[in-house]
């Protein structure tokens, strides 16, 4: 596309509280403004650093037709002289500058919470970037990062993703983009068991899910080598609490189509077909026993038990030996 093709468009309002997403939009808008200049810069300001006259100043025309980009930072912070002037620029836009309004969606006073309903009205690029934290929500994330890099993955795939990675959304899209560069764009849960292998085995889930089978052997020794390797306690205890948690739960409705009782659990297909498994080895009296520990762990990781560590160690036993109760 040549130079002469783009119009960049002069106000962008990037709304919401994910970073990655934030920043995003921010290169974003800065790539196409260098599609019309190679030397436009991005300029980032807070909201709160400026007065009226100096955002005149910023958004000024340049002397030289140079393309610039100023982003308005914390935009939600704004008080209301200089909430005014934004929205009054972005009524009559200056050539040759892309202005970017970074804002939470809420609003310290009346007119900063109005201010993404004004930019709206006056014809901004909406660009939304919502905190991602329901479990649906980030595997959509990672489906979209394989599928942007040029791959294909499986449900499987993608929870396996997360169980390695966490919920940290920039090492999500790093891994999603090497899975599919290594594997050729076909990312399924073997795959990216290999290439996380290392990492998975020192994380709290990997205790937990040989707890709730049953494997005392395996349990202690993901356990020991999640403690050498300085996986905090407290996410070991949280991994356990959500596997015991999370059987009792799928256990509760019954057996039935993992993808119908996904909605109605409020979790993702491929942990209740997995919790479903998991359940075989379970009955009442055990996953009763079972909850009652990882409801105590959690005090005891936080300060209760003199020893996390040991604390640790005594509740997996107890899960183990809960399971054996049938």
């Amino acid at each position: 596309m040549s130079a002469s093709a783009v119009t960049p468009d002069p106000v962008h309002l990037v709304l919401g509280e994910e970073e990655l997403l934030v920043e995003r939009a921010l290169r974003g808008a800065l790539a196409v403004a260098r599609k019309v200049d190679p030397q436009a810069d991005l300029t980032r300001v807070k909201v709160t650093d400026l007065t009226p006259p100096e955002l005149a100043e910023l958004v000024s025309p340049s002397l030289f037709a140079e393309g610039r980009v100023i982003a308005l930072e914390s935009a939600q912070e704004a008080g209301k002289e200089i909430a005014e002037a934004v929205m009054a620029y972005a009524k009559a836009p200056a050539d040759g500058v892309t202005l970017i309004v970074v804002h939470t969606g809420g609003g310290r006073s009346k007119v900063a919470k109005e201010l993404p309903a004004a930019l709206r009205k006056a014809g901004a690029v909406v660009t939304e970037c919502p905190k991602i934290t329901k479990a649906a929500d980030r595997e959509a994330f990672v489906r979209n990062e394989i599928r942007a890099a040029g791959g294909k993955a499986d449900p499987e795939a993608v929870g396996a993703l997360i169980e390695a990675i966490g919920s940290d959304l920039r090492e999500l899209a790093a891994a999603a983009s090497q899975l599919v560069s290594d594997t050729g764009g076909k990312v399924d849960a073997d795959a990216v068991h290999r290439y996380h292998r290392g990492r998975a085995e020192v994380t709290g889930f990997a205790v937990a899910e040989k707890a709730v089978m049953g494997d005392r052997g395996g349990a202690l020794e993901a356990l020991r080598w999640a403690t050498q390797t300085g996986v905090p306690h407290v996410l070991v205890a949280d991994a356990l609490a959500d596997a015991v948690r999370t059987i009792a739960r799928v256990s509760a409705v019954g057996r039935g189509d993992p993808f119908k009782l996904a909605g109605e659990l409020g979790m993702p297909p491929w942990k209740v077909k997995k919790a479903q498994g998991q359940a075989r080895g379970w009955d009442g009296d055990g996953l009763a026993a079972a909850m009652s520990v990882v409801a105590g762990l959690n005090a005891d990781v936080k300060g209760v038990a003199a020893d996390s560590g040991y604390a640790l160690e005594r509740a997996v036993l107890k899960i183990v030996a809960a399971y054996g109760r049938r």
